[in-house]
């Protein structure tokens, strides 16, 4: 007697790993900065977090980049070029020193000081909070190496 396979259990299967793929947010398209592929921004890209400031992590298509929220509110690219003296604040938060450009608040770009390589966060303050990022994200590029450079508190 032919044994019959039921199709249901498939046919089920498939329908929920479609549902599934249908919920998921699209991959933030980036550009990967000049020095991504330095063995530091692995380091950092390793250490990236599920979230930050409640916003979940998103797949990014480009080397040593990070992306959260839908829309991104938080993006970071490590290896971009390091910082010269500038008139900007620079504030530092858990031992990393940030450059602050306000410039097109309420979206911050904040730039790391003394850190090799560099860092850039992309960030949208009406989303969310500057310092829980900065907190959050100092924890992961602390294990960048510092410069030397000395980076002097203001605002």
């Amino acid at each position: 007697m032919p044994r019959r396979t039921d199709a249901l259990p498939v046919a089920a299967t498939i329908l929920l790993v479609g549902a599934l793929l249908a919920g998921c947010t699209s991959t933030v398209s980036l550009q990967p900065a000049e020095n991504a592929n330095a063995p530091a921004c692995a380091d950092v890209t390793v250490r990236l977090p599920d979230t930050v400031d409640g916003q979940p992590r998103r797949w990014t298509d480009a080397q040593a980049t990070g992306a959260w929220g839908d829309p991104a509110s938080v993006i970071i690219t490590c290896g971009v070029p390091e910082l010269g003296p500038t008139t900007l604040p620079c504030h530092s938060v858990n031992g990393v020193d940030w450059v602050i450009d306000e410039s097109d608040a309420p979206r911050y770009r904040v730039t790391t000081f003394d850190r090799t390589p560099a860092v850039e966060v992309y960030l949208d303050n009406d989303v969310v909070s500057s310092a829980q990022v900065l907190e959050t994200l100092s924890q992961v590029v602390s294990v960048l190496p510092q410069n030397g450079q000395v980076c002097t508190e203001s605002g």
